[in-house]
């Protein structure tokens, strides 16, 4: 055989065996709409939800989990399409969520999972009704987040956004806006403008647009919602006089503010202090720094103790910076956020020991504003109590966080020596461990994590509002 023939017969051995994955992966996509619409069982891979609508994305992700595993086999289709298989004709599971990544990797039983969360005394999640006040960066993130997902009658529902009153022409400017996004791209979906009701159908689900100039003018149940949690993502109210106000309209039960909160109410990073909302009515996400930064300040403490340190945020600019220098209440904000690089406060060292009060007072920050539009960078700045054998050993445990199932879905990791912050826009992930550019000396560590202000936080906050609207799921393995 020629070598011509050879790379022929090589071109087409790997054109059937990909036809084949796609097969698969369709028969997935079935599967994986039927357990989620039919009894809210949401299948992950490694935390990465499988996507419903696109086969390219699933065999992506299972390609990857070679890299995840540090191994040349990544988990092959056929055992997630099994798994799914004996998940779907299992009719007793209700709201879970399952890892076949994880399962899989652990070479577990399915069945022998199933027993050890008790599916018998699963409860059904009741839909809840969401409001988002404000329609910004944050605003529009999440409601490309929740609606991107397949419809359910189940789960967060968003039933209205609130904006300022606007001239004629909002509604279109704002289906606009959610259709193209200069830093995300389009919208993988429908998004149409219905005037007669004041409202917009993104993905076939109707949207309300109420205007008003303060929260407690509405009536929430006149549009037909109630008890409703409300996202506020404008920061313009950030204690409990200007949050109470959501309260005082009619048909809103608790308030989530996409911003760090004053007062006595609780700032809160989703795995790190959830479990101390309780039946708040008001509760604070924090910032997206505070975020990104403390889940991994959490599992070093919990490794190697943190004596104190600095953290530096090499931060994008936001909207509150001047395009051209012009006046600016905030010191040095008034310059141009596109031509400098500019020196400025952050409250996120300081917050950490809000979330995580162990290192209260052992941490200070600053931040720098930079260029670019999106994805930022946190440098870690660690004197550690014990320290790491090595930088190898010290990227291992962290390789291993990222693994875990505790984890998975807040911190990843990558050892790639072309990573760049494009590369993680878009990632979901609230941290990024850049492996490359650890580094150790004797019990001090400097560590960098790159995270994606706007879409990773944003998974925070809908993370921590699924709690407070009182949301659950059976998480498999246990």
């Amino acid at each position: 055989m020629s070598n011509a023939d050879t790379l022929r017969q090589l071109h087409q051995d790997h054109l059937s065996n990909y036809n084949n994955q796609e097969q698969k992966a369709i028969e997935l996509m079935g599967l994986l709409n039927k357990l989620y619409n039919e009894q809210d069982v949401q299948v992950t891979l490694f935390g990465d939800t499988l996507n419903t609508t696109s086969t390219g994305q699933i065999l992506a992700l299972h390609q990857k989990t070679a890299l995840r595993n540090q191994t040349a086999k990544a988990i092959d289709i056929a055992d997630t399409l099994a798994m799914v298989k004996a998940l779907a004709a299992n009719d007793s599971l209700q709201s879970a969520q399952v890892d076949v990544g994880q399962l899989i990797a652990n070479d577990s039983d399915l069945q022998t999972a199933l027993q050890a969360v008790n599916t018998d005394s699963n409860t059904v999640n009741a839909a809840a009704d969401t409001v988002l006040y404000g329609f910004g960066r944050i605003g529009r993130i999440l409601t490309r987040l929740l609606l991107s997902q397949a419809s359910s009658a189940k789960g967060l529902q968003l039933k209205a956004i609130v904006v300022r009153p606007a001239a004629a022409g909002d509604l279109a400017k704002r289906a606009s806006l959610l259709e193209r996004d200069s830093i995300h791209g389009s919208f993988a979906g429908g998004v149409v403008v219905d005037e007669q009701n004041n409202g917009l159908i993104i993905n076939g689900r109707f949207v309300q647009v109420i205007y008003a100039n303060d929260p407690s003018d509405i009536d929430y149940t006149a549009y037909g919602i109630d008890n409703a949690l409300v996202i506020d993502n404008t920061g313009i109210w950030k204690d409990e006089a200007g949050l109470g106000k959501h309260l005082q309209s009619t048909g809103v039960k608790k308030v989530l503010l996409t911003a760090p909160a004053g007062g006595n109410i609780k700032n809160v990073v989703y795995n790190v202090n959830n479990d101390t909302v309780g039946e708040d009515t008001i509760v604070s996400a924090a910032s997206c720094t505070t975020n990104a930064i403390t889940p991994t300040l959490k599992v070093l403490n919990d490794k190697y103790g943190i004596e104190n340190g600095h953290v530096e945020t090499i931060h994008s600019f936001t909207n509150d910076q001047n395009l051209i220098d012009n006046y600016h209440k905030a010191d040095r904000r008034g310059r141009s956020a596109v031509l400098n690089m500019v020196i400025t406060s952050t409250g996120a060292a300081k917050a950490v020991g809000k979330a995580l009060p162990e290192l209260s007072g052992k941490l200070t920050g600053n931040a720098i504003r930079v260029p670019t539009p999106n994805v930022s960078l946190a440098i870690l700045n660690l004197n550690l109590k014990t320290a790491p054998k090595s930088v190898e050993a010290l990227n291992e445990f962290l390789r291993n966080i990222s693994n875990s199932s505790t984890w998975q879905t807040q911190i990843a990791y990558t050892d790639s020596t072309e990573a760049v912050s494009t590369d993680f826009v878009g990632d979901t992930h609230v941290g990024i461990v850049d492996a490359q550019a650890t580094i150790l000396t004797d019990n001090h560590a400097i560590v960098y994590i790159w995270y994606d202000n706007e879409v990773g936080y944003s998974t925070q906050v809908l993370r921590l509002a699924t709690q407070m609207a009182g949301i659950s799921y059976t998480q498999i393995p246990a």
